[in-house]
């Protein structure tokens, strides 16, 4: 089976996420696993919401998409979550599956900083998907990296908790189902941050 892995915070799933992991689905992998990352070593895991509860969104975003997988195999690896360590786990869990990293253009910015990039890059390759403000495509020629076709949305996880915060409604901007979830789950606390 062709995988590919589109991991990330998750904080909370948008919209977008399921336009980029259903654009790979038509690009030719079998499944897209959306891998749960516990702890980014590049983010501020105090404005992380609980594993859990990005988990179930996740969960909740993908419920109606066939070939949508979410995995939450980072929350039993040591942290912080090296996608590497990840990749390789996986390789070792399901050694007849071919995975692939996919990433936004926007990342591949700070990617040279990632552990063990260009073992990434060589042992299990790149698809890129673009991102509004992403420019020049390192590695662009390189053999285990493609480019791919996905709707260019602009949401992201923080404007949603932006909008969170101050009792601004989400609708459109994540599912139905995450809505209620995060609607009727989290609350506001007296100083006004999402829990």
């Amino acid at each position: 089976m062709n995988i590919a892995l589109y991991s990330g915070s998750f904080n909370p799933i948008h919209n977008g996420h399921i336009a980029v992991a259903e654009a790979a689905l038509s690009n030719g992998f079998d499944e897209v696993w959306l891998v749960v990352s516990p702890q980014n070593p590049h983010k501020n895991e105090e404005e992380l919401w609980p594993f859990e509860t990005r988990l179930k969104m996740v969960e909740l975003a993908i419920a109606n998409h066939p070939g949508l997988k979410a995995s939450d195999c980072e929350n039993f690896l040591p942290r912080p979550s090296y996608t590497i360590n990840t990749l390789i786990f996986l390789q070792n869990r399901h050694p007849s599956y071919s995975f692939r990293l996919l990433i936004g253009g926007d990342n591949l910015r700070k990617f040279q900083v990632w552990k063990e990039h260009q073992r990434i890059v060589d042992d299990f390759g790149l698809i890129i998907y673009p991102r509004l403000g992403s420019t020049a495509i390192p590695y662009e020629y390189h053999p285990n990296v493609s480019m791919m076709t996905a709707p260019l949305l602009n949401i992201s996880s923080s404007e949603i908790r932006d909008r969170l915060e101050k009792n601004e409604s989400v609708s459109g901007l994540v599912s139905t189902e995450v809505e209620n979830f995060i609607l009727q789950y989290i609350r506001t606390d007296p100083n006004g941050s999402v829990l």
